[in-house]
């Protein structure tokens, strides 16, 4: 029997950002950093605030942007979590429309993707430290949603 990894919500980040940074640009390649000013997390496994100081620093290549956040969040019980959040944006006619329930979690023709990685010495989140991800992102309201997934 086989059996495939599958993969399960945990909980939802949604950034608050400000404007992005240029910072310089090579040939054929652009680097801008946008900070990230607050926010909130929510969701079955992890509760807690985002908070301000921490940055996304993108390069674009062509049409493909890669990105790495790195912020903190304060969870709910006082912790302080560390994440790394890489991935890429670029439109692609191929990105499916991807949808929880009534929640699209991710637009058609978009390809937003991150594997966030946490450090935390907090005993109630080391399952964090110790867990793979996958990060659906978005774009909504004035903020960067990243709903992440555990790989199971």
């Amino acid at each position: 029997m086989t059996t495939v990894p599958s993969l399960t919500f945990a909980f939802e980040i949604r950034a608050e950002v400000s404007p992005s940074l240029h910072i310089g640009h090579g040939d054929g390649e652009r680097t801008e950093f946008t900070p990230i000013t607050g926010g909130s997390v929510r969701g079955p496994r992890l509760n807690g605030t985002v908070l301000a100081g921490g940055g996304d620093w993108s390069d674009t290549r062509g049409s493909v942007c890669a990105l790495e956040a790195r912020y903190l969040i304060r969870a709910d019980d006082g912790a302080v979590i560390d994440i790394v959040n890489r991935g890429y944006y670029h439109e692609d006619a191929d990105s499916p429309a991807l949808r929880e329930g009534d929640l699209q979690v991710a637009e058609a023709g978009v390809y937003f993707r991150t594997a966030p990685v946490f450090r935390t010495d907090a005993p109630a989140h080391l399952w964090l430290a110790r867990t793979v991800f996958v990060g659906l992102a978005r774009e909504e309201d004035g903020h960067i949603v990243i709903r992440c997934y555990s790989l199971d």
